[in-house]
């Protein structure tokens, strides 16, 4: 499996998880909010914005939680005011981490962040660039294949310029450079075809081959890493065989 596809399930099954904790619909409505003030409260004309729309109906979000969220972030009911913040980190075996928080304090999200790794094995990176340039920003959309087969879908997709297109794991992954990602998802949306999640994400370029105790360690931190309240989302590069992946993700 590659290295995209496999961090793309990865990210997918903490997500399930996270939808049964009831920690989505925070996730989701900071999204919306955000879009929402950089960009404008109408989803025609915020690309942003319908994309994150799209993502909280299909994670179920009430649509009064959703105009909510959008009459925060454009300011007409009040609110918490949110920054973006991005932290590199490294782990166990040197897998490169990219943990992308939205906050109101980035005082308190930063310490939390510190703690977090010293607890797990990790440590913030040295420099700025020394994690991120194992990753590149790419879209991806998934797909149940109950909804549409991968042949039908790549029919879709390709025109409007996604670069990838894979079944892993009873899902279709489609793979997007950044400034397709939009073109893509529409596309989808014309031909009827109903997707399970879009984001703008970071996919690892290159990855690093880690098992036994440093995978489980490095899921371990992983895992942590994205239960702070304050992360939207964790990217990493460790390169965990199929049948050691889905071990781990079981006991952990």
């Amino acid at each position: 499996m590659s290295g995209h596809s496999k961090w793309a399930t990865i990210k997918r099954k903490k997500g399930a998880a996270d939808a049964k904790r009831g920690r989505l619909f925070t996730r989701l409505g900071k999204e919306i909010s955000l879009a929402a003030r950089d960009g404008g409260g109408d989803p025609g004309a915020n690309p942003r914005l319908r994309t994150a729309i799209e993502n909280a109906k299909a994670g179920s979000m009430p649509k009064d939680n959703i105009e909510r969220a959008i009459k925060r972030g454009t300011g007409e009911i009040e609110g918490a005011t949110y920054a973006e913040v991005t932290y590199e980190a490294f782990g166990p075996a040197g897998v490169a981490i990219l943990i992308r928080c939205v906050t109101d304090n980035t005082n308190r999200t930063a310490a939390e962040v510190r703690h977090v790794l010293s607890r797990y094995l990790g440590k913030l990176a040295d420099r700025p660039g020394s994690a991120a340039r194992f990753f590149e920003s790419k879209g991806v959309i998934t797909i149940d294949p109950q909804v549409a087969d991968e042949e039908r879908v790549m029919e879709v997709v390709i025109d409007a310029g996604a670069e990838d297109v894979q079944t892993q794991q009873g899902e279709i992954q489609v793979t997007t450079p950044r400034e397709a990602f939009h073109d893509v998802a529409e596309s989808l949306q014309l031909a009827g075809i109903a997707t399970l999640s879009a984001e703008l994400t970071s996919l690892p370029n290159t990855t690093v081959a880690v098992a036994g105790k440093d995978a489980e360690a490095v899921l371990r931190l992983i895992n942590a890493l994205d239960d702070m309240d304050d992360a939207t989302s964790v990217s990493a590069n460790p390169d965990i065989s199929e049948e050691e992946l889905s071990q781990l993700q079981d006991q952990l």
